[in-house]
């Protein structure tokens, strides 16, 4: 089992080697200041992909790397086995450190874009697009936002083409359910 995961997980990187496009109609955010946005976020939502299957309360932690790049610890607990997981990896800007365009390895070489497509102007929330928009995640820094924040940040990724029951969403946000399990 845990041959097929790692398959799969090798999979993905390898689609996005080289990968770090923006995907049509998604404009990184002008503006970003690093520091702001460094420390802990919550997973509020996330399209579905093999390497987070499963996973609850999921957190994504930024750092700064000695090499002046970005560590990216990502963690959550399996909903299954109960156990916690965790992946380190590293991201890097990917043109000017004023936009939020950045690329993110958990392997080796192998990168993927991570586009900030929009961002709360309190840096307490963002929508995040990967290198095509099969891969998403709405991240705030309360593991209780804002409903009416959540709402905009759905509407957003709405306008860029990811549609409201393609989420799956870990926080509710006081939002009507539509739920759908990450189990």
């Amino acid at each position: 089992m845990r041959i097929i995961k790692w398959a799969g997980l090798f999979s993905v990187l390898m689609m996005q080697l080289g990968c770090t496009n923006v995907p049509d109609k998604v404009e990184p955010v002008s503006g970003f200041e690093l520091p702001r946005y460094l420390g802990q976020w919550h997973e509020v939502a996330r399209l579905d992909h093999s390497f987070e299957r499963n996973l609850l309360q999921v957190t994504a932690t930024y750092s700064m790397r000695e090499d002046g790049g970005v560590r990216v610890m990502n963690r959550g607990i399996d909903a299954q086995s109960g156990k916690a997981k965790q992946a380190e990896g590293k991201a890097y800007f990917v043109e000017d450190e004023t936009v939020g365009r950045l690329k993110v390895s958990f392997f080796g070489p192998f990168y993927g874009g991570y586009n900030i497509a929009k961002l709360a102007e309190d840096y307490s929330m963002v929508l995040v697009i990967g290198p095509s928009l099969d891969y998403a995640w709405i991240l705030a820094r309360s593991d209780q936002p804002d409903a009416s924040q959540c709402r905009e940040f759905y509407e957003a990724a709405e306008q860029i083409g990811i549609t409201e029951k393609s989420w799956i969403r870990l926080l509710d946000c006081g939002l009507p359910a539509n739920f759908k399990s990450p189990a």
